[in-house]
């Protein structure tokens, strides 16, 4: 799990499985993270090959908790099986998801 805090951007960029173990790395990871007011958090999924509900509950709680706090939280680089998870429980109308982010001047 990689974490790289840059001014008013926070990015995580978990690897390989979002199952229990990574899905638990990532909630610790964002927990860390003192939330300020406009800050963009990004999570990166370009290195996530598999997720689950374990995951999907960590992308969730991450998205209530950047909200909460006047927070935005984009998702980008969402690899095929992960978007496929991501439409079957429809979440993919509920977080905002781009290709590359700074393609997209999401950055």
């Amino acid at each position: 799990m990689t974490l790289i805090s840059e001014r008013q951007i926070i990015l995580f960029k978990p690897q390989g499985r979002m199952d229990l173990e990574g899905g638990v790395a990532l909630s610790k990871k964002m927990a860390e993270i003192l939330p300020k007011r406009d800050q963009l958090w990004v999570i990166d999924l370009a290195e996530v090959d598999f997720m689950d509900s374990s995951g999907l509950v960590a992308l969730v709680n991450g998205f209530k908790a950047a909200r909460q706090n006047g927070c935005r939280l984009v998702l980008c680089n969402v690899q095929t099986p992960v978007r496929l998870v991501l439409e079957l429980t429809q979440l993919d109308s509920v977080f905002e998801i781009v290709h590359n982010p700074e393609e997209n001047r999401v950055l």
